[in-house]
């Protein structure tokens, strides 16, 4: 006859989990047995415990709320997930953490930051930008060997008389030379501000990366073996000088398997634009028709443009304008990295064709225009980044008005500089923006100067 205890029912197979020690050789045994009446859920999966707080109001929220959701740990990595519930009947939709972060990082560099914070100063600022634009616009009309009266500008522009000495150099000589700066300004200036967002290079510029000598080795070739004279007819040259030199710069910034950085970048520019430098000399010095025709162009001049070659030139200057302008976004989630970007949608490879055409159409149809003109493009981007802070979109309007104002505000300073003569508007530029780069190389510790 067996006892009460072999008729016991046959308790369940429990689970058990031991731990040892390696070095006390010490066992533990922790057993978990679970009823064959009462199963536990395996919802909510288990949080990680390197954050406590909150894997205490997920299970909170997972006991009190129909809607189950679990919210990602503050510890959570690259490949982790958010699990939202969803309406239908088992399903959740799986957000991607880097998703989440790389939105909410966009976010912060769209919001209003720099000197002007709020989006109605940033208006207000431009709208004064557009007055004082107006300003040196009229400045630049009237400013010159010869000062010439308000009035007078207003009579040769809406009465013209060419028996009148003072109407005739207004429209033939500053009005053409004034476009020649509100077009090739904003192209200079948007061109900077497009390299420095793009390759994350702080010393970006098309003179100091190697854009523009490109465009300028390729007229010289134009005018000196091939004689083609005519500006509308060297344009191609430079269109096609410039984006050599802008593949080729990044081409060789990225040598090596690793990225192209901005030290990477600033040296092969810096490099391209010494050999280029000197085969344009060469090409110029030996051949005196070429020098004539190129000895003001080549050290960058607003001046000697008629209307119409400037209107003819400024479709593909819009156009430029337009791509750059249609990247803003982009480059603002680009600025985040490229995985955060790729995470919201944004397709690098893409946005690098698109800014490398805008900046052959943008640099290459100023250089035709006007020659080789340095640093407008390093410096507006650098102000106008100090007062709107780093959205891309506010740099870009700000860009495209200020740029025209340092520009003309050059050329005027050239003009009255000397007692006889003029400064070229290319030197002005040189002679202001040198020590802006010094600055900056110094501020960035970009190099040991």
């Amino acid at each position: 006859m067996s006892s009460w205890r072999g008729r016991m029912p046959t308790p369940t197979p429990s689970t058990r989990s031991s731990t040892r020690s390696s070095t006390g050789g010490t066992r533990s045994r922790t057993a978990a047995t679970s009823s064959p009446r009462t199963t536990r859920s395996a919802w909510p999966p288990a949080v990680p415990a390197c954050s406590a707080s909150s894997g205490r109001s997920s299970r909170a929220t997972s006991r009190t709320s129909p809607r189950r959701s679990t919210v990602a740990p503050s510890c959570a990595g690259p490949s982790d997930t958010v699990l939202q519930g969803s309406s239908h009947r088992s399903g959740f939709e799986q957000v991607s953490v880097p998703t989440v972060t790389a939105a909410r990082a966009l976010e912060e560099r769209a919001a209003p930051s720099g000197v002007a914070r709020s989006g109605a100063f940033r208006l207000a600022g431009l709208g004064v930008a557009t007055a004082v634009l107006a300003v040196v616009v009229m400045l630049s009309v009237g400013v010159g060997a010869r000062a010439i009266a308000l009035p007078t500008i207003w009579d040769a522009l809406w009465a013209y008389d060419h028996t009148i000495d003072e109407h005739v150099i207004i429209l033939e000589l500053r009005v053409p030379r004034t476009v020649v700066g509100l077009v090739v300004g904003p192209a200079l200036g948007m061109c900077g501000a497009l390299i420095q967002a793009y390759t994350r290079n702080p010393l970006a510029d098309p003179g100091i990366l190697g854009v523009n000598a490109g465009a300028t080795f390729a007229v010289t070739m134009a005018v000196g073996f091939l004689g083609i004279a005519a500006p509308l007819g060297y344009v191609w040259f430079a269109l096609l000088g410039a984006g050599a030199v802008t593949i080729l710069v990044y081409a060789l910034g990225a040598v090596g398997g690793g990225k192209a950085t901005p030290a990477k970048l600033t040296l092969a520019g810096v490099a391209i634009s010494a050999v280029l430098g000197g085969l344009t000399t060469a090409i110029v010095l030996g051949n005196r028709d070429t020098f004539d025709d190129l000895r003001f162009w080549g050290v960058g001049s607003i001046g000697g443009r008629q209307l119409d070659i400037v209107l003819s030139f400024a479709p593909l200057i819009l156009l430029g304008l337009l791509l750059g302008l249609g990247t803003a976004r982009a480059l603002n989630a680009l600025a985040l990295g490229d995985e955060l970007a790729a995470s919201l949608g944004v397709r690098a490879g893409r946005v690098r064709i698109v800014v490398i055409v805008a900046v052959t159409l943008l640099a290459g149809t100023a250089t035709a225009l006007a020659g080789p003109i340095g640093f407008v493009g390093l410096m507006v981007p650098h102000v106008v980044r100090w007062f709107v802070g780093p959205d891309q979109r506010w740099i870009f309007a700000y860009t495209i008005v200020v740029s025209p104002i340092l520009l003309l505000l050059s050329d005027i300073l050239g003009r009255v500089i000397l007692p006889s003569g003029e400064l070229r508007v290319g030197l002005v530029t040189a002679v202001i923006g040198a020590p802006v780069l010094i600055v900056l190389a110094r501020r960035r510790g970009v190099s040991g100067l």
